[in-house]
Order: C-alpha cells, then sequence, then structure tokens
C-alpha cells in the first residue's frame, strides 16, 4: 500500500504493537486508529485512500478551479478523513485548503488547524454561521473556530460545524483567504464522483500542519 501510518492528533511516528495483537500506539497517546497518509500525494494512493474510507466521506471542493491540485490527503479508517487543496487567488496569492470530516473527538481536525481541544468547541452554534458550504445539496453552516494562543495565530482561519452527523472543519491558509468563501462552496464526497476521478490534478508541496 502506498500510504504511511501516523497518530492523527499529533506528528509523533506511531510504532506497531507487542505482544501478539496488531495495532499501533502513539508514544504521546497510546493506542491509535492510525491516520493514513501518502509521502506524496498521487491518484494511485488516492484509489488505496478511498479503499481504506470505505464508507466514510472524503470531501472536495467541487469543481476545482484552475490550477488547483490536491497536494495531500489522508484517513483514519471508520472515523475520519481530510484533503488539502492549493492553488492562488487573485487577493491572496498561493492558498492552502484543507478540509476534513470526523467522528467527535478523534482530533485530526484541531491537528489540522492548530487549535488546543480535539472538537471545534462551544462556539459552533453560538451566533450566526461565519460562512457557509454545500455539502451534498444540503446548506452547512459553519462558525469561526479560535486560534488565539496557539502557533502562528494569525496565518490561517479556522471555520467548523456539522455535516451528517460529524463534524466539518475548514483550514485557510492565508487567513485572508476565508475571503474565498464569500460564495457557497459546493464539497463532494469523492466516492460518488465516478470518471470525474480521473481528472483531479494531484502533486506540489504539502501545506504546514
Amino acid at each position: 500500500m502506498s500510504l504511511a501510518a501516523g497518530c492523527p492528533r499529533c506528528p509523533t511516528p506511531p510504532a506497531r504493537t507487542g505482544d501478539g495483537v496488531p495495532g499501533w500506539s502513539c508514544p504521546e497517546h497510546g493506542v491509535i486508529t492510525p491516520l493514513w497518509r501518502p509521502e506524496e500525494a498521487s491518484y494511485d494512493g488516492f484509489v488505496d485512500h478511498l479503499t481504506l474510507a470505505g464508507g466514510f466521506p472524503t470531501y472536495l471542493p467541487w469543481p476545482l478551479g484552475p490550477g488547483w491540485r490536491v497536494t495531500d490527503f489522508g484517513v483514519v479508517e471508520g472515523s475520519a478523513s481530510f484533503t488539502s487543496v492549493s492553488g492562488t487567488s487573485d487577493l491572496d496569492g498561493p492558498v492552502d485548503v484543507l478540509i476534513v470530516a470526523e467522528e467527535a473527538g478523534i482530533g485530526l481536525g484541531a491537528r489540522c488547524a492548530g487549535t488546543r481541544h480535539d472538537d471545534p468547541g462551544p462556539e459552533i452554534g453560538d451566533g450566526p454561521p461565519a460562512t457557509k458550504v454545500r455539502v451534498e445539496q444540503k446548506s452547512v453552516p459553519l462558525w469561526p473556530v479560535s486560534t488565539s494562543g496557539t502557533a502562528g495565530e494569525w496565518d490561517r482561519s479556522v471555520v467548523a460545524g456539522e455535516a451528517g452527523g460529524r463534524w466539518l472543519w475548514l483550514v485557510l491558509r492565508p487567513a485572508s483567504a476565508m475571503l474565498l468563501l464569500r460564495e457557497e462552496w459546493i464539497l463532494r464526497n469523492v466516492a460518488t464522483m465516478g470518471p470525474a476521478l480521473l481528472d483531479v490534478p494531484f502533486g506540489g508541496p504539502k501545506p504546514p500542519w
């Protein structure tokens, strides 16, 4: 398989557990269900990703704008997935957008967003949403998630909400790229795209997280 195992919550390399019990353990977080992620984004790696994801959704903004590419992706089997797309905008120049879908308590969204807690926090649902995206024909409101007091707190914008009973996070770098969401983005579950997946461009530097 073209994907390597990692911890969903931190960059510390995990190890196989011993005592004849198959599994993975992180020195920081104990026994984990690993995050499977490629060394370099490619179509073949994405096929492996979708096989592991099974029925769990993997979202991409669709259609991708001219020059935009999938630069990273990963899956925690049965409980989380993420994709990263990178391109340029007239106002911000180079832009990275990470999209995370996960069950509560996994911590992958918080790792990608660089926030302090495993889940988005009490701001979700408090007051009017910052923006909305369209997921599988449904409009999903997203609220801002604070990055105050974290490393590089001003380099990104983070919004999150609930879609299909799961957390949905969007992390945009630079922070001003939040303006890209003025018009409601469409997120497609890649598993439903069929032949259109063959046209998805892959490659390029991974975003920092």
